[in-house]
């Protein structure tokens, strides 16, 4: 074993012992930051090169600070994204959703299908819609001017970015001007309810931006504007998909009814069993 899988070890105890979730793996990721290495060529690392700014990154990462921030990138389906304050960081369990969404566009079999990604935050979903979704034409929507800065420079960075418009305006009453013509309507928006506060993760309570976590007494407000929103942009027999916590699954179902205009409404599962996203399909007219 060289020095530098020495070093990881002993990081990896300590940020155990922080509490961090996966000590190892963030570990590993920020040795091979700061030694411009993939984290598989950690081993092929000299000694003499060892970085003693590897431990000032651990202590940051001790301190609980979002890997991301150090590294200042996030990763997410084949994306490399650049993330940092002000900005959600984008999570694997949200990679399910893109998954199935794309699944659905290819389904539909649309030349150039019209998406919009609500509640954008860096842009993971809407530059992954791109990149995996030939043609596609997709429109992300950003509150926050903070964000906004990120999601557009993600879009720059890549190609595919051309595709994808950004738009600084409020999810809930977004692009009237695309009112009925859209294929798909996909969101991971704020859902955690506002008393659950002090039982969120330290990287996400002290460092997400706040407009991105939490969304009334329920978590479910924004939610319920984004029923409405998509409605209104979905063309007949198209659909919608929103992230909710693990423990929303029905009442979101729940919000997309038949009775509202929606069909098949269903819950599905992130890679770890938990449920995860719902999906409609906008039927008609409301009742």
């Amino acid at each position: 074993m060289n020095l530098l899988l020495s070093e990881v070890a002993l990081a990896a105890v300590r940020l155990a012992e922080a509490g961090v979730d996966s000590p190892r793996a963030d570990a590993e990721e920020l040795a091979a930051w700061v030694h411009g290495v993939r984290r598989g060529e950690l081993h092929t690392v000299r000694d003499g090169d060892f970085d003693a700014r590897f431990w000032a990154a651990i202590a940051r990462r001790e301190n609980r600070e979002p890997l991301q921030h150090i590294t200042g990138r996030a990763f997410f389906r084949y994306l490399e994204l650049e993330v940092g304050p002000g900005v959600f960081v984008p999570r694997p369990e949200t990679e399910v959703m893109v998954g199935w969404a794309i699944d659905r566009l290819r389904d539909l079999d649309i030349a150039e299908p019209v998406i919009v990604d609500l509640c954008s935050g860096s842009g993971a979903i809407a530059l992954a819609i791109a990149q995996e979704v030939p043609r596609s034409r997709v429109h992300a929507v950003e509150l926050s001017e903070d964000a906004l800065a990120w999601t557009g420079r993600n879009i720059a960075k890549v190609a595919e970015g051309r595709r994808v418009t950004l738009h600084h305006a409020d999810a809930r009453t977004a692009l009237s001007e695309l009112d009925g013509t859209v294929d798909l309507v996909i969101s991971n928006p704020p859902y955690i309810p506002l008393e659950e506060w002090e039982g969120v993760a330290t990287e996400a309570r002290d460092y997400d931006p706040q407009l991105a976590l939490f969304s009334g007494p329920d978590g479910l407000d924004m939610i319920r504007s984004l029923e409405r929103t998509a409605f209104r942009l979905l063309r007949p027999g198209s659909w919608v998909a929103v992230e909710h916590s693990d423990q929303q699954g029905g009442a979101v179902q729940r919000i997309f009814l038949e009775e509202r205009g929606w069909a098949e409404a269903a819950d599905h599962r992130d890679l770890t069993g938990r449920p995860r996203f719902v999906t409609a399909r906008k039927e008609g007219r409301r009742a």
